[in-house]
């Protein structure tokens, strides 16, 4: 799906579906997520081992079979934001935001991006362009560019209100381990509290016509999360789902029943 295409579902109400790349390498790996139930797949340079030039290709290659190719950056920082774009990616997910004016400045460096200095600044603080034509500009070059933020920490969600009122935000992402943990209940993801604060992410995400993505990791947790509102839904990733493709295909061509895999490779 083209990413003007996600974004007009997503303001209308609708839902995508994509998973999360932290595992393969090469330039092979799209044939193998070119199915047309993926609308988008997210490439994880913050806890994947890929270099700048690596990333750059996942993202051409990505695109070349049909996917919006949404780059995760290692820290909330516009000069990271910047070099996901040089990559060419269709968005950007900005993990980890709990600073206002550094969420205020990815999502303009995503909508502004070459822009800098002076120029952006001006536009930062009272959204005066150099001239109409630049604008103009800018609009075509990044106009559908999506733009995460993450929000994935108690810190963050006792200020979510403000923070996604900063710039033009398309989604938010919670990373169910970080959330949990900072609230002190480590992946107690049944714990009431935990969905509580969820049900809140998304209820205030909503508020301001802003879908909400939740990394879930079993069918049946993306699910749920659905059911809460999730509208951005983000399933699994490759190497959790090669590793639970392995464990469910050969336990039924077993003899015996083996053990399922924990796996890190999510």
């Amino acid at each position: 799906m083209k990413p003007e295409d996600i974004k007009k579902t997503l303001q209308s109400g609708g839902k995508v579906f994509g998973t999360m790349i932290n595992f393969v390498e090469g330039s092979r790996w799209a044939t193998a997520f070119s199915s047309k139930a993926l609308d988008y797949v997210i490439i994880d340079a913050e806890h994947g081992s890929y270099s700048r030039g690596e990333v750059a290709r996942m993202v051409a290659i990505g695109q070349s079979v049909g996917l919006s190719v949404i780059v995760r950056v290692a820290d909330p920082d516009p000069t990271l934001v910047a070099i996901a774009l040089d990559s060419r990616a269709d968005g950007v997910l900005v993990p980890y935001c709990e600073d206002a004016e550094m969420i205020q400045r990815c999502a303009w460096k995503v909508q502004l991006h070459p822009l800098k200095g002076k120029a952006f600044e001006d536009v930062l603080k009272s959204e005066k362009f150099p001239s109409q034509k630049t604008k103009d500009y800018l609009y075509k070059r990044n106009g559908h560019r999506i733009m995460i933020v993450g929000i994935e920490s108690i810190t963050a969600v006792n200020n979510l209100d403000n923070l996604i009122s900063k710039g033009p935000i398309d989604g938010v992402f919670v990373g169910p381990n970080d959330l949990s943990t900072s609230m002190g209940i480590p992946d107690e993801l049944e714990n009431k509290e935990y969905l509580d604060t969820l049900t809140k992410i998304i209820n205030v995400s909503e508020s301001h016509n802003i879908p909400v993505m939740v990394h879930g990791f079993t069918e049946e947790r993306t699910k749920k999360t659905i059911d809460l509102g999730a509208r951005f839904v983000l399933h699994s990733s490759d190497g959790g789902m090669i590793t639970q493709s392995i464990d469910r295909e050969f336990n039924a061509i077993r003899d015996e029943k083996v053990e399922s895999t924990e796996s890190e490779a999510i």
